[in-house]
């Protein structure tokens, strides 16, 4: 018996644009994603603007049906405890917008919610904060898109006086690379209630122990020789330098150095056809030497 395909919720920031919205679910239908669900994030529709999106977004759900598929349209506002925010205009609003981001994609994954991300629309600092809040909360099988538009059909349907691309029309979902570091990390999930600061010190904690963790495997397969020509160049020294620090030819240096970059390459995932120098090495590794945490 084949199972059925898991449903999903597409959540999308919006602003005057509903197109980005529909051109979005459309692209994921397409991909026979079972979308049930549609969370559109956005500030306080107190603009012309802002109300005749959500209208014109309304329309297209009646009936809780979409393409004659069901499908739920939620709003959610941001807001905070004063109430809810006609703008982002300063860290206070910035703070309140990553705490209902936050509250919002918790809430989906502690349901057991598969996620799509579409962070296009809207003020550029909601789909900043959206992506920060996806890489602690997302699992591997959520994802992050960016919405393709092609520039003429961009300007045609301004405002969703286009809210269906033709098959010919190029727009795409493109898939954002993003590292979910709740996932490698589970702790980082205890962040879910954490102001941005908070939750950006972690990150930065996390992500660190994990260059260190690339650093000591590195280092642990070296002879002591070339852990020292390793230690010099990440202290900023030129393989000349280095010759003559350790008293060695500088053909020395430069044997050692390429076994160094090929440890390297390996614990950092770079593709054989990227070119890797010692200034890498001392990028990798001076916070590492000089006990930097």
């Amino acid at each position: 018996m084949v199972e059925s395909p898991q449903s999903c919720v597409l959540v999308a920031t919006l602003g005057g644009q509903p197109q980005v919205v529909t051109f979005a679910l459309d692209d994921l239908l397409a991909r026979d994603e079972q979308v049930d669900e549609v969370m559109v994030v956005h500030v306080a529709p107190e603009t012309l603007t802002m109300q005749a999106s959500l209208r014109c977004l309304a329309g297209q759900f009646a009936g809780g049906c979409y393409a004659g598929r069901p499908c739920q349209l939620r709003s959610v506002v941001i807001g905070s405890g004063a109430g809810a925010l006609a703008d982002i205009t300063d860290e206070v609003a910035a703070e309140a917008t990553w705490q209902t981001l936050h509250s919002l994609l918790g809430r989906l994954k502690s349901e057991g919610r598969r996620l799509h991300l579409v962070a296009t629309g809207g003020p550029r600092l909601i789909g900043l904060m959206a992506m920060s809040a996806a890489t602690l909360l997302f699992d591997h099988q959520d994802r992050l898109w960016h919405l393709y538009t092609p520039r003429p059909l961009r300007e045609a349907a301004r405002g969703g006086a286009i809210l269906h691309a033709g098959p010919d029309s190029d727009v795409r979902l493109i898939q954002v690379p993003m590292a979910p570091w709740g996932a490698y990390f589970p702790a980082l999930r205890d962040l879910a209630s954490a102001t941005s600061a908070q939750a950006l010190t972690a990150r930065i904690h996390w992500m660190d122990e994990g260059e260190r963790a690339r650093c000591r495997a590195v280092e642990s397969r070296l002879t002591p020789r070339q852990v020292e020509v390793l230690r010099d160049f990440a202290a900023g020294m030129t393989p000349q330098d280095v010759a003559e620090h350790l008293a060695i030819t500088l053909k020395t240096v430069d044997s050692h150095k390429t076994v160094i970059l090929d440890q390297c390459r390996i614990a950092w995932g770079a593709q054989e056809d990227q070119r890797l120098t010692y200034h890498d090495l001392r990028r990798w590794f001076e916070r590492y030497y000089s006990g930097a945490t």
